[in-house]
């Protein structure tokens, strides 16, 4: 009767958590039906230093077997590309955090299907104070929290700091967005112990020509972590400018 009455109430819930699809806006238990995380989260062959499409069989780029990234590896979920565009789009710029919650739980299957070694720590590749008053949350950080829970990692607040935005980046050469960005992040004095020695993956929603994850990898570096993985939701398909 007991386990009876338990198996009602798990229904129950269940009940109360489904709804529509954000994509097909079909009736699904969770944010995202299985047909559309079939049809737009499947796994793809991707270099695995920089998370642009290769063909079948090939590990890495011929630009990154040319000039390595900073960051060890490289997974994302999806090319930037419908319906991504839009979510994140949504979860950004349109006061949608609770988005959050279904992008960590791609990122989370994504780094399982990949066999993705598991970092120490997860680091939220952060905004700006200002860009932090403006949009009143930080979408790197909704993400690592969420999904340090469904992993089962530490999610650490504020062992990364970004100092300044730069000037704006969309008609700058990836060669100019170095330079622009070229001290941007810090690790705090404080932060340095919780880095040093740590494999450590950094998160972020979209990386187009990846300017700004190389150089928040390199304050991780230089703080002495000893690996860092850049962990996704989506990859621009043709780096055209920093997203």
């Amino acid at each position: 009767m007991q386990d009876a009455a338990r198996h009602g109430l798990c229904a129950a819930g269940r009940a109360l958590l489904a709804g529509g699809c954000e994509v097909c806006r079909g009736w699904t238990a969770g944010r995202l039906c299985a047909d559309c995380r079939t049809r737009f989260a499947a796994p793809a062959p991707r270099c695995c230093r920089c998370a642009l499409r290769v063909p079948a069989g090939l590990a890495c780029c011929v630009d990154c077997q040319r000039a390595p990234p900073l960051f060890e590896r490289c997974l994302c979920v999806a090319d930037y590309d419908f319906p991504w565009d839009r979510l994140i789009g949504r979860f950004k710029y349109e006061q949608a955090p609770e988005l959050a919650l279904l992008l960590a739980d791609c990122m989370a299957a994504a780094a399982q299907a990949a066999g993705m070694p598991s970092a120490e720590v997860l680091v939220a590749l952060p905004l700006s104070a200002q860009r932090l008053a403006e949009r009143g949350y930080d979408q790197a950080w909704e993400l690592t929290r969420r999904l340090g829970r469904r992993l089962g990692v530490p999610a650490r607040p504020r062992l990364l700091e970004r100092r300044f935005d730069g000037q704006p980046q969309a008609r700058l050469t990836r060669a100019q967005r170095l330079r622009n960005l070229q001290g941007a992040f810090q690790v705090p004095p404080a932060a340095v112990a919780a880095v040093q020695g740590r494999h450590l993956a950094l998160i972020d929603d979209v990386m187009t020509t990846g300017a700004t994850a190389h150089e928040a990898t390199r304050a991780l570096l230089a703080a002495g972590a000893r690996r860092v993985d850049l962990w996704l939701v989506a990859r621009t398909p043709v780096p055209t400018h920093e997203a």
